[in-house]
């Protein structure tokens, strides 16, 4: 499975705390900037699938940045060189030829046939058709994609013109849409910072089931400073009418840093009302339940056949690659994540180097990732995937759960009940060792 992440977006929502870049940029405003990139993939870059075979990585240390050697510079020619096209554009660009570069240098890092891809940001749907080709041409260069199961690309509603979508079907690469809607009332969407009208949002996921595409999920945002019940209801049943085989809802979370936590600081904005977002929540799995959508983890539920394949790998620990600024990469024991920074990752990328930080996971910290995974899964806890050593330990932890019944304790997994589903996180951290 590759993740490629997108860290540009239109602007920052006031409860993002992803790493990201504003920029100013337009599917319409750009067409003549796109034949330099053709121009760039056709005459300057080395071609995709014959990079120079890259050198064993020393050994490995943690954590602490390491830039590894790679392939050789990129030419001088191939950096953009339009004077006429902003720098924000400019910029992303530079990025997508570094990221296929990056897709390239690190082929060998997957081993068989690739399962899922998952674009995510950011905002992915910023780009123009031509630099997701661009994209998918460095995969299929680099990559056996012949039992490719899914394509994931996030989009916000805004970006989703009927020739978009049009043209984003013809590319062949991405079957699955996953919208940003958050919300489907216009003062909510107003009050997090979000482009788009519930209109829109309407709007896009029709044309997006028009245009072909057959796997549809949404985001939704539930515990909105200002969101009642009935609001939230009102969200819910209007989502009932769209075409979507999947739904992603969560409670919006205070960030440290971000603009929304600088606003309730500033009593600009109310506090984020817990007591009211466990009760969203409640509201929420009964209509799932009452639309036909399993819950398969805390905030997921998808209809029969659609969950999500990519992020159910995540949550069983599955090896992944994850290219682009601030990706995280996981190879079973050791996790490694690139730079957060646009410029200092294209400026080594063009000299031939990936500069990262890992670390090794101790027999501990697996245990402990798998435990939070898994306590928010309907599956939950595999007896037979805990370690010998923390067996008993657990077990005897685990019980008050059972007892209060948060968990089930069943021949072969703890599995969490709705309502420990409810309290997975605050579970599985009581249970850490």
């Amino acid at each position: 499975m590759i993740y490629i992440h997108i860290p540009f977006c239109h602007r920052k929502c006031t409860y993002c705390a992803f790493y990201s870049q504003p920029i100013v940029l337009t599917h319409s405003s750009v067409s003549k900037a796109d034949s330099w990139l053709h121009k760039v993939a056709d005459h300057s870059s080395p071609n995709l699938g014959e990079q120079p075979e890259i050198q064993p990585a020393p050994a490995h240390s943690s954590p602490k940045l390491r830039e590894v050697p790679e392939i050789q510079p990129a030419p001088a020619h191939s950096s953009p060189k339009l004077g006429e096209v902003p720098e924000g554009r400019r910029s992303v660009f530079r990025y997508v030829e570094a990221l296929c570069r990056e897709l390239a240098m690190r082929r060998h890092s997957m081993e068989g046939p690739v399962r899922t891809v998952y674009f995510g940001g950011g905002t992915p749907s910023i780009l123009t058709i031509d630099l997701l080709a661009r994209i998918a041409e460095a995969l299929r260069a680099n990559y056996d994609l012949s039992a490719l199961e899914e394509c994931t690309l996030e989009a916000n509603p805004e970006d989703l013109t009927p020739q978009y979508l049009a043209d984003l079907r013809a590319l062949g690469l991405v079957d699955r849409l996953s919208l940003g809607i958050q919300s489907l009332q216009d003062s909510e969407l107003r009050l997090i910072g979000r482009r788009h009208t519930a209109a829109q949002a309407v709007e896009a996921v029709h044309a997006a089931a028009a245009a072909g595409f057959d796997n549809i999920t949404i985001d939704l945002i539930y515990g909105i400073p200002g969101q009642t019940e009935d609001s939230w209801r009102d969200t819910l049943r209007q989502a009932a009418t769209l075409p979507v085989t999947h739904l992603s809802a969560y409670a919006l979370t205070v960030e440290p840093g971000t603009i929304l936590e600088k606003q309730i600081v500033q009593g600009r904005v109310p506090s984020v009302n817990d007591e009211a977002a466990v009760e969203h929540y409640r509201i929420l799995l009964e209509w799932t339940t009452a639309q036909g959508f399993e819950q398969y983890e805390v905030s997921n539920f998808a209809r029969p056949g659609h969950r999500s394949r990519h992020n159910s790998r995540y949550w069983n620990r599955t090896p992944y690659l994850g290219a682009g600024a601030a990706a995280h990469s996981f190879d079973g024991e050791y996790r490694r994540w690139n730079v957060s920074d646009v410029q200092q990752y294209c400026s080594l990328l063009e000299t031939g180097r990936v500069p990262h930080e890992e670390e090794q996971l101790t027999l501990r910290d697996a245990h402990n990732e798998y435990l939070m995974t898994a306590l928010r899964t309907v599956e939950g806890i595999d007896k037979a995937l805990v370690p010998r050593p923390f067996a008993r330990a657990l077990a005897t932890k685990i019980q008050k759960y059972v007892d209060s019944g948060l968990l089930a304790d069943t021949p072969t997994h703890y599995r969490p009940t709705p309502d420990g589903l409810l309290h997975a996180d605050g579970i599985a951290a009581d249970l850490f060792e």
